[in-house]
């Protein structure tokens, strides 16, 4: 069974990074054709998709979060990382981490908030 536990401060300042990890277990992040991504889902808005690492390591950035989004990963710890730089109240939301191939497996979500 795939499980996957986001991680992370729930409160980051204006023009801080933002930091997040997803743990997962059940399945090496380095198992062919999966695909590891991020999301979010503003208040009152629908599921805004963020990025993504595959299992070979090749990443994908929205276009609109692109310049300020950076997704690694940690092989040895079985994790993977979103950082979004110069965050803004607007990046305040619940943010989610996925795994893919076939079949989606979710996080529970974790609540950042941007403020001073």
């Amino acid at each position: 069974q795939v499980q996957l536990q986001e991680s992370g401060p729930g409160l980051v300042k204006p023009s801080q990074t933002l930091s997040l990890t997803c743990t997962v277990s059940g399945v090496s992040i380095t198992t062919n054709y999966y695909v590891w991504s991020w999301n979010r889902q503003p208040p009152g808005k629908g599921l805004e998709y963020i990025g993504y690492i595959r299992s070979s390591g090749t990443t994908y950035y929205s276009p609109s979060l692109k310049s300020r989004t950076s997704i690694s990963r940690d092989t040895s710890k079985n994790q993977f990382t979103l950082q979004l730089s110069s965050v803004t109240t607007e990046d305040t939301t619940v943010y989610y981490c996925a795994g893919e191939t076939g079949r989606e497996d979710w996080g529970q979500g974790t609540q950042v908030t941007v403020s001073s």
